[in-house]
């Protein structure tokens, strides 16, 4: 197993929406072991197969001592009034900006050995799924904040030393 380095803000593969992993590619497990590896670290929720470089379906996670992964996930449901919460990403380093996110969060997908597995969760949890589907959609999280916050948001970036 390997910690992954993270693709920053700026890499193409980050702007891609990710493929589905077909079951029984040789390389899935490895990608399932890189991620579980990498997501362990400190400070880290959660980690998307394209914010290490592959343009596939699975994430992995670390939410209150729980680590696992999630092959092929779909956001099938939110509820819930969305609120403000505090998000930073780890292809976004050292910085945080408050977004809009529903409070509930479920997701479904598959195992390595193609077993259902269903994800779901609220606070943190809710935050994770939904950012790491995002990111499996190309979508990055400061897309989705308020206009005047984006634009702040943007000016900061472009000063940031890794930019």
């Amino acid at each position: 197993m390997t910690v992954r380095e993270i693709r920053l803000f700026g890499d193409p593969v980050l702007r891609s929406s990710c493929d589905p992993i077909v079951l029984g590619d040789r390389h899935a497990a490895s990608l399932i072991e890189d991620l579980l590896e990498s997501v362990q670290l400190p400070g880290r929720a959660g980690l998307a197969a394209n914010q290490i470089g592959v343009a596939l379906r699975a994430f992995s996670y670390n939410i209150d001592g729980e680590v696992g992964y999630i092959i092929n996930p779909v956001l099938v449901e939110v509820s819930g009034e969305p609120e403000l919460v505090d998000e930073g990403c780890l292809s976004v380093p050292g910085f945080y900006f408050m977004r809009r996110r529903y409070p509930f969060a479920r997701v479904t997908g598959v195992d390595l050995d193609g077993n259902p597995v269903e994800l779901s969760g609220e606070g943190l949890m809710a935050q994770a799924l939904q950012h790491e589907t995002d990111h499996l959609d190309g979508h990055l999280y400061i897309e989705g904040l308020e206009p005047e916050a984006k634009r702040e948001a943007m000016r900061a970036i472009r000063q940031a030393p890794w930019y």
